[in-house]
């Protein structure tokens, strides 16, 4: 049907959403993976920007590199939705990426990636986590502080030179 229609309601986004993140599993990064990742990866991000591939093979095998990877769906059926690369070395750890396709954001995937994630940071021992985003980036910088990131400084052309940054911490409760 074309035409004006109601907008949807608060409660109404809340289920769909809802609905949405019921269908989505969160599984250790496999090798298998990573051609698709850097798809995702190339579709979030402006080229330039974007990592090439033996960059996010790097990130992905550093010593203290832990990723986790969000999928819709089940079985031969399932696709990935987007993932999380963090490095952690001792009690401080470092966002590399997160990644969400784009028909999944506003779907709560994000965020079960983030909160899983410094789940395992903090049984690692982990208690302050950083990370960059740029800060002409609204809905990423809303992202963060809506997770307890707070900005700490600007990192003057960050990306390609011209861009900036905002440098973000958060800090991490001990695990129980």
């Amino acid at each position: 049907m074309r035409g004006p229609q109601a907008a949807p309601s608060r409660t109404d986004k809340i289920r769909s959403a809802t609905r949405r993140m019921m269908q989505v599993t969160l599984q250790r990064y496999e090798p298998g993976d990573f051609e698709t990742l850097h798809a995702i990866d190339r579709a979030c991000y402006p080229r330039g920007i974007a990592y090439s591939r033996s960059t996010l093979r790097h990130f992905l095998e550093l010593p203290g590199a832990d990723c986790l990877v969000a999928r819709t769906g089940a079985g031969p059926e399932s696709a990935v939705a987007g993932f999380i690369v963090v490095e952690a070395e001792g009690a401080e750890a470092h966002v590399i990426t997160i990644d969400v396709m784009e028909s999944h954001r506003r779907a709560g995937v994000g965020t079960a990636l983030l909160r899983a994630i410094e789940e395992r940071l903090a049984a690692r021992g982990v208690r302050q986590v950083e990370l960059e985003t740029a800060t002409s980036n609204a809905a990423a910088v809303a992202f963060w502080e809506g997770h307890g990131y707070r900005k700490t400084g600007v990192m003057r052309g960050y990306y390609l030179g011209r861009f900036d940054a905002w440098k973000m911490r958060k800090s991490l409760a001990a695990s129980a």
